[in-house]
């Protein structure tokens, strides 16, 4: 099993994901779960302004705004084979779901720099 961890860009980083995923990284070692379970980092899963995100596979569970404080339940959670579901991401539509407000920002991003 995998947790995939964005740590890419500005979005999800400002978010602390960096700080997530290590927490989960100490978790697991703690834990005695690293041959079952790898922490990882990952690049951007295009739903922008939902971070931090992260996703356990092959379970294809996503879970969006994830903190450092909700990694003991998500910890729980992995050993039980249940889902956090007040943390669980449904996208509302395939391929990139970024919010208004990140696209905003984007938009207005592109047109200072012409």
């Amino acid at each position: 099993r995998q947790l995939f961890v964005c740590t890419y860009g500005a979005w999800c980083r400002l978010d602390a994901s960096d700080e997530v995923r290590a927490l989960l990284k100490d978790r697991v070692h703690e834990a005695g779960l690293q041959k079952d379970l790898r922490v990882t980092k990952s690049g951007c899963f295009g739903q922008c302004g939902h971070g931090p995100m992260i996703v356990l596979w092959p379970e294809n569970v996503w879970y969006h705004k994830v903190r450092v404080e909700d990694v003991p339940e998500i910890m729980a959670s992995l050993r039980s084979g249940t889902v956090v579901e007040r943390l669980r991401y449904r996208a509302a539509g395939p391929g990139s779901n970024k919010t208004p407000e990140v696209k905003a920002k984007e938009a207005k991003e592109a047109a200072e720099r012409g």
